[in-house]
């Protein structure tokens, strides 16, 4: 690495021989020919014209052929960049070292993951003892030739002689469940079909609980599913004597239930959801035959869990009445809120509790950084437990009768590390740190805060090289989410490492919508005040120019899912404010989302078109793909997804990716590049993450200007 006055001086050099140089012309693309059909939808009165409607079908021959058109004009414009083959290897190389999870015991064995550097899948390993012979358990490398197959949940019996473990094919949300004998590995009775959104729950060691659909009718990776269902598997029984535990019913449905034993084997917690926030909750005495389930919460008005439970004490996690999230304890005979007693109050910071060695440990989120305060069983504050820096720390939790726990350490400079704590004295200890050609010294990270369009005080964490001048023209990723309550804490990426080694800066503001402080906070980003989460995005860019870390011509903005919604409307509300777009896997089409697979259960925090006129009008006004506009010069815009994405269905990608290209004007690409056997994200093999990630960086420098990489230029 360069010593931090030397990078300096270089980013100023290049810079200053950019001023000089012409304006790069951009590689011209020719576009498939995408057919517009005769295609009207009528919602309140309005007509709304879906011309790419076809592009649904993803079954069909035509779609099939669209998409190798649009691929082979996508690689033909990126193959042309001249340092994408550069990119790929120098991710190779970061990406090569091997990686490490916490180990856990389970039965007389402790088990680990671990990947030697550039295999597809982690491998799961495992010893008996402390000093047995370290052996392969699970390698789900060997699944299949191209590691398209991945290891999804998996857990253990309570005497660890048993393990159901779930695998992935292709990337789809849709899983397999296998169960396996630890001692011999041969697989015991039924493989389980036809799961999805779902872990697996052991009642002592006789079977487990699972959630799943009734497969639809349609297409497996498309057609609605909103009727999830709880079941109870037997060992050695075939999975159609599987018993129906909750849901089914006509009268009722849910798109998201989970059933989960708590640890002594005494209950079963049932959660029921019709969207992704609030649930329904009730619990089953599994020590008496044919009990009834008892009602905890009849309502969705919060977010509510049992974490633990001492007999038939029960300590619950719940945001009722508490928007930061508290824990209550209730005994099981009367669990309603009228008889709830306080245990951890809330406070102004949001809590994450998890429990281990006979401790609550409770995470509190401090401006998106972590805070970890360990309780007793009576309430009693032991310590705040000391951790090595500034960032995030996660893992912590464990079985009642542990005394060491594992926790990882991370920010967004920073390769994850994992930590040994005892839980008894408090005192914690490296256990293992990365051997990774990144040297963390030599970038630091900032915390600002910016306020938005109404005058809310939004974070934001920008990550680069010490010694970086603030002259404008450096190249820019600003990442973003805002939303389902889901907080963006500081963790390395690969990626984004070697983007920051090029010079680039990774900014990343933490939205409304999201959850970073709580309840109110997510709902301040949601249905009529989803506004409010790109105005955010907009005014941290403005932010980032202002201050100039960056100008419009060297920003790149990105996000993915909820975030590839955010970057398709920012783009389309202000094409003007960056250089180049990358919404990946995205939310595209506001007006029918929640037709496909599982999306009603976001209606929660986007509201339907059907919901109202005044809703409908609402999400027409921003929805990505009714709103790319004729004669607007959109940026420079790589849309991705995958052909097996069952979450968020490729037809979003692909109808905006029509549209921006019948549409663009002037010479900027617009380009969509689709992935194949793959899915949201979950899963994916590390050969096709470094392939996207050279191709995305690539692209997003070459619209920026830079004819070859920036590190290189410095280097000259």
């Amino acid at each position: 690495m360069k010593n931090i006055i030397l990078a300096g001086f270089c980013l100023i050099f290049i810079n200053a021989c950019k001023e000089n140089q012409p304006e790069k012309q951009n590689n011209t693309v020719t576009y498939p020919d995408t057919k517009q059909v005769d295609f009207v939808d009528t919602y309140f009165g309005v007509s709304v014209k879906d011309p790419y409607r076809w592009l649904e079908d993803d079954r069909s021959e035509e779609t099939g052929l669209w998409v190798k058109q649009q691929n082979k004009a996508t690689f033909g414009y990126l193959k042309d960049i001249p340092y994408r083959k550069e990119l790929k290897e120098r991710l190779e190389k970061m990406w090569n070292y091997e990686k490490l999870g916490a180990p856990f015991t389970e039965g007389d064995y402790t088990y680990l993951y671990k990947n030697d550097g550039l295999q597809n899948q982690n491998v799961l390993y495992r010893k008996k003892g402390e000093v047995g012979t370290e052996e392969v358990f699970l390698n789900p490398n060997t699944f299949n030739e191209d590691g398209t197959i991945s290891l999804g949940a998996i857990s253990f019996s309570d005497d660890g002689k048993f393990v159901a473990y779930a695998i992935s094919e292709g990337g789809s949300d849709w899983r397999k469940i296998i169960t396996m004998d630890t001692e011999t590995k041969e697989t015991v009775g039924d493989t389980i079909v036809d799961v999805k959104f779902s872990g697996m729950s052991w009642y002592k060691n006789e079977g487990f609980y699972y959630s799943s659909y009734d497969k639809p009718e349609g297409s497996e990776l498309s057609a609605k599913t909103d009727q999830h269902k709880v079941y109870y598997h037997k060992l050695r029984t075939p999975q159609k004597e599987d018993q129906l535990v909750y849901g089914g019913t006509a009268e009722e449905k849910h798109r998201y239930i989970y059933g989960r034993v708590t640890k002594d084997s005494r209950y079963l917690v049932i959660s029921a959801q019709t969207s992704t926030s609030g649930n329904k909750l009730f619990i089953k005495d599994l020590t008496q035959e044919n009990s009834p389930l008892i009602t905890i919460l009849n309502h969705t008005d919060s977010d509510t869990y049992v974490i633990d439970n001492i007999g038939s004490k029960l300590y619950i996690v719940t945001n009722l009445n508490a928007p930061n999230q508290k824990i209550v304890t209730v005994d099981a005979s009367k669990p309603t809120p009228e008889y709830w007693e306080d245990f951890i109050p809330e406070t102004e910071h949001v809590l994450s509790p998890s429990t281990g060695g006979g401790y609550f440990f409770t995470e509190y989120m401090v401006d998106a950084v972590s805070k970890i305060l360990q309780y007793d069983y009576e309430g009693k504050l032991i310590r705040e437990v000391k951790l090595p820096g500034i960032g995030n720390a996660g893992g912590f939790g464990g079985k009642k009768e542990d005394k060491i726990d594992y926790y990882t350490f991370t920010n967004y400079n920073t390769p994850t590390s994992i930590y040994k704590y005892n839980i008894d004295t408090g005192i914690s200890e490296l256990y293992w740190k990365p051997k990774i050609d990144f040297n963390s010294e030599n970038y630091e990270s900032k915390q600002v805060f910016f306020n938005s369009k109404d005058g809310t005080k939004v974070p934001m964490i920008i990550t680069h090289k010490k010694g970086i001048t603030l002259n404008g023209k450096n190249p820019t990723i600003l990442y973003g989410y805002g939303g389902f309550n889901i907080s963006l804490y500081p963790g390395f990426s690969i990626t984004n490492a070697v983007w920051m080694e090029q010079g680039g800066i990774y900014a990343v503001p933490n939205l409304r919508g999201g959850g970073e402080y709580g309840k109110e906070w997510h709902k301040a980003g949601t249905q009529m005040q989803k506004q409010n989460v790109f105005d955010d995005f907009i005014a941290a860019a403005d932010y980032l120019i202002e201050n100039k870390y960056t100008t419009s011509d060297y920003l790149a903005i990105s996000g993915r899912s909820n975030g590839g919604l955010l970057v398709g409307a920012t783009m389309t509300q202000r094409p003007d404010l960056m250089k180049v777009a990358l919404p990946g896997v995205g939310v595209l089409d506001m007006l029918r989302y929640h037709t496909f697979t599982a999306g009603a259960g976001w209606a929660y925090d986007y509201g339907t078109a059907e919901q109202s006129k005044e809703m409908f009008e609402y999400l027409k006004g921003y929805s990505p793909v009714h709103n790319v506009k004729e004669g607007v010069s959109y940026p420079a815009t790589m849309v991705t997804t995958g052909d097996h994405d069952d979450r968020v269905v490729p037809a979003h990608s692909f109808k905006f990716a029509a549209e921006l290209q019948s549409k663009q004007t002037g010479n900027n690409p617009t380009l969509i590049r689709i992935e194949t056997d793959a899915g949201h994200g979950a899963g994916t093999p590390v050969s096709k993450k470094i392939e996207e990630a050279a191709d995305v960086f690539g692209f997003t420098l070459y619209n920026m200007g830079f004819d070859s990489l920036p590190l290189k230029t410095q280097e000259k």
